[in-house]
């Protein structure tokens, strides 16, 4: 029969962290270090992301690090940059949170994730010719050139919703508000940017100079970000219509999941970057990796971020 410190193990190497800091008390001599670190792990798991690393300084110093990597900053000066800098290890933990979450069968949360993915992949798209991650404290002053109507409130010929236009128009000035307007914009309308980044370049009907400073590299971009605009309108990415995380009471199941992927990948495949969505490369939706990697032009693995967690809470379960 398993002990009391075995099942913790056991419970700790599902990802339950949870679970395991809130039994280590009544078995573990000195729980606090154990609490510590399960606290930290499901903040990372629940992409919990104003501050992964907050109140852990019983954790690792390595794995706090890495976790800022992918936080957003929370004050318009903050440095490092973490996601601004990068969105890259933001998407290595979203694909290992994906990953667990399928092998703990928690569709709606995974689900969650996929959806947030879907949000922000025009950034990862953008990365590379910006040189950041969409930062507002770096935009190219090529966005307002004269001709532009990036951020142009009203403009009719601007083909932003009313909501992209306030987005845009806000995240121009915003790294030069106070932190809890800059917390709350990243709350509300950052994603709306990244969405309309990507109709500027790849969807526009009537195109402004907004896009002029992109330069030779117009073509690579546009086609990247359009497949980042279809993979947000997928069966995969509509799925969280039909869990509590979206407007229904349902959750669907892994065929169900699986179903929708592969029809997603048959929409994705018109080009040579959504393509990429039908290789087989091992992940449980094979092919995701691939196609984050194609729309950032850059190579996107899942993180080892949650896996060395477990590992290092083990290790303190075991002494």
């Amino acid at each position: 029969m398993e002990s009391a410190r075995d099942l913790l193990i056991s419970l700790a190497r599902r990802y339950a962290f949870g679970d395991v800091g809130a039994l280590a008390s009544g078995v573990v001599d000195d729980a606090t270090g154990v609490e510590a670190v399960c606290e930290f792990g499901q903040r990372l798991l629940s992409l919990d992301a104003e501050d992964f690393a907050a109140e852990a300084r019983t954790v690792p110093s390595d794995l706090r690090r890495r976790a800022r990597a992918c936080t957003m900053p929370q004050t318009p000066r903050e440095q490092p940059r973490g996601a601004l800098e990068s969105l890259r290890p933001a998407y290595g933990l979203l694909l290992e949170v994906i990953a667990v979450r399928w092998h703990r069968r928690e569709l709606s949360p995974m689900v969650a994730a996929i959806h947030i993915a879907s949000e922000y992949l025009p950034l990862l798209a953008f990365e590379p010719v910006l040189g950041n991650a969409g930062d507002p404290a770096r935009w190219p002053v090529g966005l307002t050139a004269p001709g532009s109507r990036f951020g142009v409130i009203g403009d009719r010929e601007c083909d932003h919703t009313k909501a992209e236009q306030s987005a845009v128009n806000r995240t121009l000035r915003v790294a030069g508000e106070p932190a809890e307007g800059w917390r709350a914009y990243f709350d509300r309308q950052h994603s709306q940017v990244a969405g309309a980044l990507a109709t500027c370049v790849a969807d526009c009907r009537n195109p402004c100079t907004a896009m002029e400073w992109v330069g030779p590299a117009r073509d690579d971009l546009t086609l990247r970000s359009r497949v980042a605009l279809a993979f947000a309108d997928t069966p995969l990415v509509r799925l969280r219509h039909a869990a509590p995380v979206g407007h229904g009471f349902g959750v669907p199941s892994a065929e169900e999941v699986l179903e929708a992927w592969d029809r997603s990948r048959m929409i994705l495949a018109k080009n040579d970057v959504g393509g990429e969505a039908s290789r087989d490369d091992g992940f449980p939706l094979p092919g995701l990796p691939s196609l984050f990697s194609a729309v950032a032009a850059a190579p996107v693995v899942p993180a080892t971020l949650l896996g060395d967690i477990t590992a290092h809470l083990v290790k303190l379960l075991q002494r």
